[in-house]
Parts: structure tokens; sequence; C-alpha cells
């Protein structure tokens, strides 16, 4: 797979970094030599300090607005914040889904056309809009927005299980009680191709910037293969 051209050195945008997956993607930036800055947009602060990392707390990310001017300037956006269906009613979670998403996009495209923009949606995501499950739509109509929004390149990624890794834990209390009761079996866990690991999502989202790929919803097995290239 050959190189994208024109980026060297990149600059990107994390949302949802207090989150499981967002908080091992960051990590994975401020790591990695080719991002030479990382702008992490939450709505609670961060426990991290980098010479590399500014931090910037938005309320409303329907309303980006009071931050326009800070998110010029960047590569990349690698779009980690979401919330749990469960209890939520398709409107709410729409809005919290959809529409907190597309609006915060939307700015970005103005801003940054040449960006790549890569969303963190989930294994079982509806791209036909139709299905029966609620959350499944909602996901599938935020991914087919974003596909449709003319970034330079967009990516849905498309997580099954996600094991953590480098002390990372979920701050959705019973999903870290399931990973507590699991952790015994995360190396046998991890040899399967469709498990994934917060590392390796991040490394492939930053992959995905530097060699484009021919499918744009990748599942575990192909998140694995773009960590490792």
């Amino acid at each position: 797979m050959s190189e994208r051209k024109g980026f060297r050195d990149v600059k990107v945008i994390i949302t949802g970094s207090t989150g499981m997956v967002g908080r091992g993607v960051l990590l994975e930036c401020l790591d990695d030599d080719r991002v030479v800055a990382v702008l992490a947009v939450n709505r609670r602060p961060l426990d991290i300090q980098h010479p590399r990392l500014t931090e910037i707390i938005l309320n409303d990310f329907g309303n980006p607005g009071p931050i326009r001017d800070e998110l010029k300037g960047y590569d990349a956006c690698f779009f980690c914040m979401g919330v749990s269906s469960v209890g939520m009613d398709e409107k709410g979670y729409t809005r919290l889904t959809y529409h907190l998403t597309t609006c915060f996009a939307d700015v970005l495209k103005e801003l940054n056309p040449g960006m790549v923009f890569n969303y963190v949606s989930g294994a079982g995501t509806d791209s036909t809009e139709q299905g029966r499950l609620m959350w499944a739509r909602v996901k599938g109509r935020t991914e087919n927005t974003l596909l449709k929004m003319g970034f330079r390149d967009a990516y849905m990624f498309r997580p099954g299980i996600i094991l953590p890794e480098r002390g990372i834990r979920s701050r959705t209390g019973w999903v870290q009680g399931l990973l507590t009761v699991m952790r015994p079996f995360f190396p046998l866990l991890g040899k399967f191709k469709s498990v994934t690991t917060t590392s390796k999502i991040g490394r492939a989202m930053i992959n995905a910037v530097y060699f484009p790929q021919e499918m744009k919803r990748l599942k575990g097995p192909a998140i694995n293969a773009l960590a490792g290239m």
C-alpha cells in the first residue's frame, strides 16, 4: 500500500480522550513521532500533560463556535466520543450520537477540507438505517453522513470486543466490571482476529492518515491489519 502524498508530520484533533478508546488513541498519538501536535477536545479535563498536547474543554459539541479558531490547521480528527444507548430513547440517542458528531464535523470540514476524519462506530452498525436495533440505525446514519461530507478521506471504525491496554479502564461501570471478569482470558481473546485493543485502534487511526484504504468501514480484522502497517 503506497503512502498518501502530502502528509509528513501531522496535527490531529481527538475527541473523547477521557474514555477508554479515546485514551488509548491519545496515548498512541503522543508516542508516535509522526504526530507533532494533538488537540484534545473533551467535556471534562484530562489528567495527562505532554509538550505536544493541548486541551480544550467544550461542553456542547453541537456548538463548537466558541473554539472555532482553535480548530484550524489540523490534518486529522479521531472522533472517539460516544455514549451508551442503554436506557435511552431514539430521540435522545440521536441527539448525542448523530447531531453532536455531525455538527462538530461540519465545522472541521469547513476549516480543514483536506482533513482525514476517523469515527469510532461499532460492530453491528446498520448502514441501511432501516434495521430493528435503534442504536445501529443511528450509528449507520451517522456513518453515512460523515462519508458524504467530502473530507479528504474518512473511515468508520467498527470494533467489536476491545481489550484495554496500558492501564486504561472504562468509565462505564458495567463495562469495566465485565472487563475485570474477562481479564484472565485476555491472552486467549487476543488470538481472535475479530478482537482488537485500545492500542491497535490508536495505531490504526494514525496509519489511516498515511495509508489510504479502499474499505471505509473497518471491522476488527481490518483495524488490526492497519495497525500493523
